[in-house]
């Protein structure tokens, strides 16, 4: 239940007074000018047009004073979990690692700014104001919160801003910030629409009552409130006075003050060839409970190298300090346990299993393209798909086949969906039933008028170029052609986004939650800008409008890589994302599931239940290796450099010196 808007008088002057967009201070008190503004030029444009916002959207933005904060809130503070660092991790040196591609922009929300080094500069570093423990399934521990309290009816979050956050210039993280970052994420200019969504959809007010203390109103009760809208960070007001319609290329390359513990200069950018983190001096997270022994070496160098069986090749010699080593080639050949650095016990090789939602690796079908818009094509494709084979082959037994679309979760999604088996005979069936029931000389199915069945295939990664020949050679046994292309992962990415794809191999990785999402990959409104109707115009919600049958606007940059656009499927959606029991939740996700399968856009990938790699003898780890929940061995930057040791490793491979070797498995977390 949103809060009223009962305001004292002190408030409802505070209300005008940011209306006019000042400063949030606490109390009655007199605000000082605001970042951006002076009493001689005025605001910035950005300023401006805030404060026409928070006057035009009052109903969302609400402004009270410290009084008005409830007094019988149960507030947390995560002190009873246990710690996943290693408080003793020793901080300093340069840690060496690579990237596929350089990135189109430094830039962590807008057009390409989703691959690259993002990871590095907002994912894996940035703190949120609260996190998911990641060894304890429903735990939550503070970032830049020092403290959060959920009220009964489970709709509204209270939090209390750490007075110790600081951005990298020096300035305090405030409920300014706060404000400016719902703005930030609800406006036209900001070109994401799925932040333009989420944070209109599922927020339904922000209420600050000091500079260190604010809410957040929901629309729903859900089971998991704090965990899902509480991890998210804030962007610095101070710095985006000239944020406006044509911000984007003003901001491609600009440095940008952080609230984590890296800062990416300026001067550490190598334009096409590497980039380099830097570790905050007197960084004010550094003794926080949760953050202490993490994100320790002192640089953070990122190579690129675009061909990964260099990249392997360059871990080899010493060139990287680690390296995933999941594809089963770099595993079996290039690094194997008889390799001389392996056997001496210099390079260590690691599988540790892991408790994650698994990527959703599959032929993701572009139902907007010629032929690949009926449904008999759709499904004769999956049966002429034979990832089993390529679990075998390619993965050499080291993985499985996917069998719903959200697996991983906890539980399964549906009681009795399971992946279709490849049958070439059962694909040719279906593509008879679209027509295509002529063999040509060359083996692939034409119909009436000459037309052959084939579609391009297009991979963002050039580690998966072996695998594509094996999809291409079965799919021919049911006279389909697949044309292989493969390109480097930002254009590659960039191409899947925009829609211009045939079919894409790809996955989008998973966040670690409770249950999935749906309305990024399956909504219609995120297919076509103009998918429902109201009134005549183009509207984000099925729930009361009507459907376009005869939409033209393709929506790019969004997740929907099928360009699914099913009316049925997105009020299943609306109503799964405002269920409020975990039972209801389960319920639609099965319907959900049912219609995704009988669509057939999505052919079921492959999985792996555990990580594998290797890394030199002085990289250290917490004892046990990583978290349950960590999808990558840097995610939660627990790693750090032992420099002496690396000095020895070092002398030791120029001497000779061997140390014992061994397979390191973590099997804590391993599924029974």
């Amino acid at each position: 239940m949103p809060l009223g808007h009962i305001i004292g008088r002190c408030a409802s002057r505070l209300s005008v007074v940011f209306g006019a967009a000042a400063l949030l201070l606490a109390g009655c008190s007199k605000p000082a000018p605001t970042a951006g503004t002076s009493a001689a030029a005025g605001p910035s444009p950005m300023e401006a047009d805030l404060a026409r916002t928070l006057k035009a959207q009052a109903e969302f933005y609400l402004f009270k004073t410290p009084a008005d904060v409830p007094g019988d809130l149960k507030w947390q503070n995560g002190a009873e979990l246990p710690e996943f660092a290693d408080p003793k991790a020793k901080k300093g040196g340069a840690f060496n690692y690579y990237v596929s591609d350089f990135p189109r922009t430094i830039r962590t929300i807008g057009p390409d700014a989703t691959g690259g080094i993002r990871s590095y500069l907002l994912d894996y570093v940035e703190p949120y104001f609260m996190h998911p423990h990641p060894n304890v399934p429903g735990g939550v521990y503070p970032g830049l919160a020092a403290e959060w309290a959920v009220t009964a009816d489970g709709r509204t979050m209270y939090y209390r801003i750490d007075p110790k956050a600081r951005w990298s210039d020096g300035r305090p993280l405030t409920t300014d910030d706060v404000v400016f970052t719902f703005y930030f994420m609800r406006s036209p200019h900001l070109h994401e629409p799925w932040y333009n969504d989420y944070y209109t959809k599922h927020f339904r007010q922000l209420i600050v009552f000091d500079s260190r203390t604010f809410a957040t109103v929901h629309p729903d009760k859900k089971p998991d409130l704090a965990a899902r809208f509480g991890s998210f960070t804030p962007y610095p007001r101070h710095v985006y006075q000239d944020f406006g319609a044509d911000w984007l290329e003003r901001y491609q390359w600009r440095e940008l003050p952080k609230l984590g513990p890296y800062q990416l200069r300026e001067k550490d950018i190598d334009k096409g060839r590497a980039v380099t983190l830097t570790r905050i001096k007197d960084w004010w997270g550094a003794d926080k409970r949760f953050f202490r022994g993490r994100f320790n070496p002192d640089r953070y160098h990122l190579e690129v190298i675009r061909d990964p069986d260099k990249a392997v090749e360059a871990f080899a010699r010493g060139d990287l300090d680690m390296f995933p080593l999941g594809l089963p080639k770099y595993w079996y050949e290039t690094l194997p346990e008889t390799h001389p650095e392996v056997a001496a016990g210099r390079l260590i090789r690691f599988k540790f299993y892991n408790q994650t939602p698994r990527p959703d690796w599959g032929l993701w079908i572009n139902r907007s393209k010629p032929l690949l818009d009926n449904r008999d094509v759709r499904v004769g494709i999956q049966h002429a798909s034979n990832i089993g084979l390529v679990c075998a082959q390619f993965f050499r037994g080291d993985a499985e086949q996917m069998q719903t679309r959200s697996d991983g979760y906890g539980w399964r999604m549906h009681p009795t969906i399971t992946a279709r088996p490849f049958d070439p005979v059962k694909a040719r069936e279906y593509f008879a039933q679209a027509g295509f029931a002529t063999q040509g000389p060359d083996g692939v199915l034409k119909n009436a008028t000459g037309q052959r069945l084939a579609f391009t295939v297009t991979a963002y990664s050039p580690a998966l170029r072996d695998m594509l020949p094996i999809l291409k050679q079965e799919a021919l046994k049911a006279g389909l052609e697949f044309n292989l292309e493969v390109l480097d992962s930002t254009t590659g990415f960039k191409k899947m986004q925009e829609k211009n794809h045939d079919i894409a191999l790809v996955a989008l990785s998973r966040s670690v939650e409770l249950y999935p999402r749906y309305w990024e990959m399956y909504h219609g409104t995120n297919a076509y800008a103009d998918a429902y109707l109201k009134d005549g115009k183009p509207v984000t919600i099925a729930t009361g409008a009507e459907p376009n049958p005869r939409p033209q606007k393709v929506q790019v940059q969004t997740n929907n890589m099928t360009m699914t656009f099913i009316p049925e499927l997105d009020r299943l959606i609306e109503a799964y994302d405002k269920a409020e029991s975990l039972e209801e939740i389960k319920r639609l996700a099965a319907r959900i599931e049912e219609i995704i399968y009988e669509d057939a856009a999505w052919v079921n990938g492959w999985q792996r239940p555990f990580l594998r790699g290797g890394y030199w003898r002085y990289v250290k780890w917490p004892q046990g290796f990583n978290v349950a929940q960590t999808r990558d061995m840097e995610e939660f930057f627990l790693h750090w450099i032992d420099l002496d040791e690396k000095k020895e490793i070092e002398a030791a491979r120029r001497s000779g010196r061997t140390y014992p070797a061994a397979l390191q498995v973590f099997d804590q977390f391993k599924s029974n």
